[in-house]
């Protein structure tokens, strides 16, 4: 039962150590082929929808994970600016980042989220000044829907760095935009169908009443520690614990749980004991200094009784979490926790909670994320569907980064289809990556 629950492909902490994914390049200098304008549409309507997400834009440059490209992106969204046939400007999360700190580091400094993310705009101005410019102008819509990383950026904070933009929100910490002008598309972060990212405002409702941050939010506060430390060798092994023979199912997903964590802490380890108090929070209803130790599961006695102090009983609520979180489709604990590292099995969410949903009407969705840039056709029922993920803008990701997607909707002629591209910039040159079409 343990090979069920190993990472089989990556770990899903936000070092996002990704497998690599077949893309294109960028054309090289020279190349004869063609330049590439992928906001024209061959004619005067503004109807096409751009979604760009997983920017992860920080405060303090020195451990940021987009410095380098932020010259670029701003470069692109002058592109989507200047374009006469963009109708929507999608932000479909993680544009800015409140997780990616080391665990040392207190994220307000000791002041406030406001002033977070004030920093954060100052720090990156020159892709702020651009997307105020594009909302200001009010030519092209600009929505904004949370991601994991600023699943805790209130709607106040939002607008008080991008004043006036739309913000899409439904349950606490993730939102779906449904454009209006194109019904079957929905687009999301995705993260609120995965066990580690998903809002969690159950298991700690007794110890630290009104947070909602999930265990990958301290997962991601070990590994930004773990990549400025740079380390190969841990500075301490984790307590064994055997399986509670004697307990119930609860007990069983409870061992499968720190078999979790344990592999976590395998792929990022840290200088630190375990028992050091060195995860800083004052974020999110957390007040304390916290230890690994006090997130990973334990045992007083071989073969006893398998307790958490953080996010105790977080084995039993899935089902209710799914429920708040406003998932359609669940997903049984123990499916939930075999995958959670794997992120084929977030990309096939658009399928189980959108394309083979009979309650719902969606053809076309985009996730972000998992900062795998792929299209994928589906069939269900000999009804064509065609999911999408955008990808992302980090200075290093395995595959290919600076990353977006284009729809452009299909006319009134019958031959006329909807299209779905895929694109990067890198190297400031526009590359198809994929592209696929469909007609509803």
């Amino acid at each position: 039962m343990k090979a069920l629950f190993r990472i089989s492909e990556v770990i899903f902490v936000l070092l996002f150590l990704l497998t690599l994914n077949a893309c294109n390049k960028s054309d090289p200098i020279g190349s004869s082929e063609p330049v590439i304008n992928p906001f024209s549409n061959g004619g005067t309507e503004r109807n096409m929808i751009v979604v760009l997400s997983d920017m992860h834009l920080g405060a303090d440059l020195t451990y940021s994970q987009c410095v380098n490209n932020r010259g670029s992106l701003a470069k692109l969204l002058q592109q989507i600016k200047a374009a006469p046939n963009v109708k929507e400007l999608v932000i479909a999360g993680d544009l800015i980042d409140e997780w990616w700190v080391p665990c040392d580091v207190n994220t307000y400094q000791g002041s406030n989220q406001s002033n977070l993310v004030q920093r954060i705009a100052a720090a990156n101005s020159e892709v702020f000044t651009v997307i105020n410019q594009i909302i200001q102008e009010n030519k092209i819509i600009v929505t904004f829907l949370p991601g994991n990383h600023d699943m805790g950026i209130t709607a106040a904070n939002v607008n008080l760095i991008l004043p006036g933009i739309n913000q899409v929100h439904d349950a606490q910490g993730v939102g779906t935009y449904n454009p209006a002008s194109m019904p079957v598309l929905a687009i999301e972060h995705g993260n609120r169908y995965n066990f580690i990212t998903a809002p969690d405002p159950i298991s700690n409702i007794d110890s630290v009443p009104g947070s909602f941050y999930p265990t990958a939010y301290f997962s991601t506060r070990i590994a930004t520690t773990h990549a400025i430390q740079n380390c190969t060798i841990p500075g301490d092994t984790l307590p064994v614990i055997t399986p509670n023979t004697g307990g119930n199912q609860s007990q069983t997903l409870a061992y499968y749980y720190w078999q979790t964590w344990v592999e976590t802490i395998e792929v990022i380890p840290i200088t630190n004991r375990f028992s050091d108090k060195i995860i800083v929070t004052n974020i999110n209803g957390f007040t304390k200094t916290y230890s690994v130790n006090d997130l990973v599961p334990f045992q007083l006695i071989p073969g006893g009784f398998i307790d958490m102090n953080l996010f105790r009983g977080v084995q039993d609520n899935w089902e209710a979490r799914q429920t708040m979180n406003l998932v359609a489709v669940h997903t049984p604990i123990a499916q939930a926790l075999a995958n959670q590292f794997n992120f084929n099995t977030i990309d096939s969410q658009a399928h189980t909670q959108y394309f083979s949903n009979p309650n719902s009407i969606k053809r076309i969705v985009v996730f972000g994320h998992t900062h795998i840039a792929k299209i994928i056709p589906f069939t269900y029922n000999g009804v064509k569907s065609i999911y999408a993920n955008s990808g992302t803008w980090l200075d290093n990701n395995p595959g290919s980064t600076m990353n977006f997607v284009v729809i452009t909707p299909q006319s009134a002629e019958a031959s006329s289809k909807t299209l779905v591209k895929l694109y990067n910039f890198m190297n400031e040159v526009v590359t198809k990556m994929d592209e696929n079409s469909l007609r509803y």
